[in-house]
């Protein structure tokens, strides 16, 4: 039988130097599956069909993030810079008690 596997919601940058950005993300998610972990990273996905620079397909994408947050084991925000986005995520955690892990941009606390 496989041994358990937390999901992790991985939070962090995504506008702005958006190439830059995902490329970060994908390094994020390969570590928490390096430890263990299954890594959820909506601004992976929904991009991939939702506009972020139409307001109302992002607050869609949004939507759906913190949905999938809440199925989430815990939140791990990673990045020197906490974004709009990612700051409505660690409240929501904050509010559901989702237990919320802080790591810079080389994985480390």
């Amino acid at each position: 039988m496989e041994k358990f596997r937390p999901i992790v919601y991985v939070a962090s940058p995504y506008a702005g130097e958006t190439e830059y950005n995902v490329s970060k993300a994908r390094v994020y998610c390969r570590f928490a599956v390096s430890k263990g972990c299954i890594p959820i990273a909506p601004h992976l996905l929904f991009p991939q069909f939702l506009d972020d620079n139409d307001p109302e397909q992002r607050e869609l994408g949004l939507s759906f993030a913190l949905t999938l947050l809440l199925q989430c084991d815990e939140l791990w925000v990673f990045g020197n810079k906490i974004s709009s986005g990612m700051s409505a995520e660690i409240i929501k955690a904050q509010k559901r008690g989702i237990p919320i892990k802080y790591y810079n941009d080389k994985c480390e606390v």
